[in-house]
């Protein structure tokens, strides 16, 4: 299948002269004031000439070490996320996983409105039933011409961009991986996550007992691509024994991963319940004793004293952060000293894993005292649940208001037409930590400065009132939304009187000393994700429990009709996928 030509290392996105530049999110000042400018990014580490020229374990390197990454997270990582998570210091993201007979349904078109790469399945490919329901939503028009499984912009994300496919099968792989690559800087496998829907079809953590399988998935991947690298994305697969991650990881290598992400986690854990790091640490450790790519550790590194404190145990190659990233993107902020650390207690790794007395890592704690400093090697468990402090702590000076995070990924949703319910769903995540680590919960702020809430969010409809509930000024149109018109400006009190802002062609500004809008009305059209799962979570876990005959019968539908979109934004069975991804936005 002949592709149109792509960007992806200073490509032209089609015929003619060249593309202008797209808006780009930038910094001018203060927690929450931005402006989008036109300028051209810094070219990627690599452009297409020299990157012609390196093997694919040398563009893996490249890529990959001291990397921090966001992780794949099912419906998160769309466009808006990544594209905000770059533009806060991420050095790679990556996409939601996509399973391979989904994005076989799809065409690739340039959309010149946005300046983007699409990946669309056609209207035709639905049922004459959801293609009324598709081009009837005034709410989000970009439907009517078939739903997006993945858009990319090439110009910020060119060379900083992971394809994550969910496969089962080294030729749907293979057939997946080739529909992207132009477009993608790397391909991963997902062997992590646990639920039905991925086990069900041999995907996700099904590949963790079948090393057979997943190393001829990674080799038929590597004899086919070229230079492009192929990694893995795994968990733990005992809770403290590290042998067997390490044959199976080794097994991976061996078959050609260019690198592998591992999440300190097995099969079964709960968010809630802190990440295995003294495993993890063992794991990788014992890894880069004996491989040579890059490894890359990921889970429940909430500060930059984390970060640290895991690159310095576990010496890998790179971090992945999924939920702390949600809490606040603003987190890849290195600042000075890239990792950080706790300005009063600083590990030390030597001898950290050094067991000649027998000693093991969760007892161990090592004072040594110089002339000048005292730096203690505290026992993982008790690093994990202790209050970090100081400049990479939890209220490191680093991070940018939450409440200008939320404002800023509203405003990057309004600038790629991003589904409305999907929007939503991220904001929501974002302002809950209920899948945090219990002993991290006390440290999260989830305080908003307009006053929002998750019940007030959850009345949300439309990116329209988003962008009301969150104060957002832009200049950015919004999609066409039949009585509401274009662009809906957003209200802020001021001088006693409520004046509007948007229109016109100034910068794109989020509010300042935001009060909260008028609440939005409880008749706006209905919508399919059940907003029990964020308000009353034991209750709507409680309930699907009683349902889970039915249950089983959606997974049957879903798993039948896994050619639709994985965000499931015009699926009918939203509510059980939005449960499902529980464990699936298991970067961390």
């Amino acid at each position: 299948m002949k592709k149109t030509p792509t960007t992806m290392m200073g490509r032209r996105l089609g015929g003619g002269g060249k593309d202008p530049p797209p808006p780009v999110v930038r910094r001018l000042g203060g927690d929450i004031t931005i402006a989008i400018e036109t300028e051209t990014e810094t070219a990627a580490p690599n452009d297409e000439c020299e990157k012609s020229s390196l093997s694919a374990q040398d563009v893996a390197d490249r890529l990959f070490r001291d990397s921090e990454i966001l992780a794949p997270m099912v419906r998160a990582s769309t466009t808006p996320l990544r594209v905000l998570a770059l533009s806060h210091g991420a050095s790679l993201t990556y996409t939601e996983e996509m399973i391979d007979r989904s994005i076989l349904q799809a065409e690739r078109s340039v959309n010149v409105e946005l300046n983007t790469i699409d990946y669309r399945v056609p209207l035709s490919s639905y049922s004459t039933k959801v293609q009324r329901r598709m081009t009837s939503d005034v709410d989000n028009p970009d439907s009517g011409g078939g739903s997006v499984l993945l858009r990319i912009d090439p110009t910020i994300e060119g060379g900083k961009l992971i394809y994550q496919i969910g496969t089962g099968e080294s030729g749907l792989a293979l057939l997946a991986a080739q529909m992207v690559i132009d477009d993608v800087s790397g391909i991963d496998v997902n062997m992590g996550c646990p639920k039905k829907f991925s086990v069900g079809g041999g995907m996700g953590s099904a590949l963790l007992s079948d090393t057979n399988r997943a190393c001829d998935i990674i080799s038929t991947l590597r004899r086919n691509l070229g230079n492009t690298p192929v990694s893995a994305k795994v968990r733990l697969l005992h809770p403290t024994d590290p042998r067997p991650t390490l044959h199976f990881v080794r097994s991976l290598i061996r078959a050609g991963a260019n690198a592998v992400a591992i999440h300190g986690r097995i099969v079964g854990d709960e968010g809630h319940v802190m990440a295995r790091w003294e495993t993890l640490v063992e794991v990788i450790r014992q890894l880069k004793i004996t491989e040579n790519v890059p490894i890359i550790a990921n889970g429940d590194m909430y500060t930059r004293c984390d970060i640290l404190e895991m690159k310095e145990r576990s010496m890998c190659d790179g971090v992945m952060l999924a939920r702390p990233a949600l809490y606040n993107v603003s987190i890849f902020r290195r600042g000075e000293g890239g990792g950080g650390g706790n300005n009063t207690t600083t590990s030390l790794v030597e001898g950290v894993m050094d067991d000649d007395e027998g000693e093991s890592e969760s007892t161990k704690t090592t004072t040594t005292t110089t002339a000048t400093t005292t730096t203690t090697v505290l026992p993982l468990p008790r690093f994990q649940a202790m209050e970090h402090t100081g400049y990479h702590g939890y209220r490191s000076p680093l991070l940018r208001s939450r409440t200008s995070i939320v404002q800023e990924y509203v405003a990057q949703c309004v600038r790629y037409k991003n589904h409305s319910k999907n929007s939503k769903y991220v904001v929501l995540e974002m302002m809950n930590g209920r899948r945090a680590p219990t002993n991290r919960v006390p440290y999260l702020d989830m305080t908003f400065e307009g006053g929002q809430t998750i019940a007030n969010v959850c009345k949300c409809r439309s990116l329209d009132d988003l962008v009301r509930i969150w104060d957002v000024r832009h200049t950015i149109p919004l999609p066409k939304t039949g009585q509401r018109g274009g662009a809906l400006p957003s209200f802020r009190e001021e001088d006693g009187e409520t004046k509007k802002y948007g229109g016109g062609n100034n910068a794109l500004l989020f509010g300042e000393g935001m009060t909260m809008p008028a609440a939005i009305t409880e008749d706006a059209p209905s919508h399919h994700y059940d907003d029990r799962y964020f308000l009353d979570h034991d209750a709507f876990r409680r309930e699907k429990n009683e349902r889970c005959d039915f249950a089983d019968v959606v997974v049957d539908i879903e798993t039948a009709s896994s050619s639709g979109d994985p965000r499931d934004c015009e699926r009918d069975n939203d509510e059980k996928k939005t449960e499902d991804n529980e464990s699936c936005n298991n970067g961390d």
